[in-house]
């Protein structure tokens, strides 16, 4: 029996499905390109990343920092000098000890007890060990533009030490600027006087330095300072004594062993600020 195309068609068809879809039959130019490219890609060279380094936001190998440690802490007071000594020598050398109090124009470690019982003065435990004071500094105006400046101390060992500075005094803890301000006048230049703070004056600055009272020991300075005139000065360089800088009520505090200030020398100076 013959078979019509129509049935041929259909024939062919079903053997087509049965067998999948058909694949591409892959040509000789095909494989050509194929080989081209796997030798290109194993045969170039690699890439130069120096070119593109500058490029880059960050650096290839960014450069790891230590991080820092805040171990320190604060030591305000010590029940005796003798106490304060045995903390400070592991943490001081023996040469700087060694030269306080004896060394002209220095304190004693009597002195930075009472500065610490006082709360004036701390120390902070870290390396190196450092002082720190809050110190108020008085720049007194006086007439045809001049500044009332400290040119030298005489101590109570008979010492003498160059100052040219501001009326300066070791704030008191909890004390105001005005507070520290009224009794720095009184305690150092004799007497209550008017004290009157220039409007818009005050300044505060932080200074690090090795300390001239205790040399060998760092100190933090925070100064606050401020223009003021004071009624009632001489005109020209005088001379003040100053008085137990310290109570010692129940007289226990060995203020004797102590090296202090006993008179001032004052000078009126032109002030750069204010002098042509």
């Amino acid at each position: 029996m013959s078979k019509t195309p129509e049935s041929l068609n259909n024939a062919q068809n079903n053997t087509k499905s049965s067998l999948g879809p058909a694949k591409p039959i892959t040509t000789l130019p095909d494989l050509f390109l194929t080989a081209v490219s796997l030798l290109f890609l194993f045969s170039s060279p690699k890439p130069n990343h120096t070119l593109f380094r500058k490029f880059l936001p960050f650096p290839p190998n960014p450069r790891r920092f230590p991080k820092m440690t805040t171990t320190s802490q604060s030591r305000t007071s010590f029940a005796t000098p003798q106490a304060l000594s045995d903390w400070l020598k592991p943490r001081l050398s023996s040469d700087s000890l060694d030269s306080w109090g004896v060394k002209p124009g220095t304190k004693n470690l009597h002195n930075l007890w009472l500065e610490l019982s006082e709360g004036e003065t701390s120390l902070v435990d870290s390396s190196p060990l450092l002082r720190t004071v809050n110190v108020v500094t008085v720049r007194i105006l006086g007439k045809d533009n001049l500044v009332l400046v400290e040119s030298r101390q005489e101590l109570s060992d008979g010492s003498f030490r160059d100052r040219f500075r501001p009326l300066s005094e070791k704030m008191k803890p909890h004390e105001t600027t005005e507070e520290a301000v009224a009794r720095a006048v009184k305690e150092e230049l004799g007497s209550s006087r008017v004290v009157r703070i220039v409007p818009g004056s005050y300044r505060k600055k932080l200074e690090e330095r090795n300390s001239v009272s205790y040399p060998g020991l760092p100190a933090r300075y925070v100064l606050h300072s401020v223009d003021a005139w004071v009624e009632g000065l001489p005109e020209e360089d005088f001379v003040t004594e100053e008085k137990e800088e310290y109570e010692d009520v129940d007289g226990t505090r060995g203020l004797e062993k102590a090296v202090s200030v006993r008179k001032h020398y004052w000078e009126w100076v032109c002030s750069d600020s204010l002098c042509s």
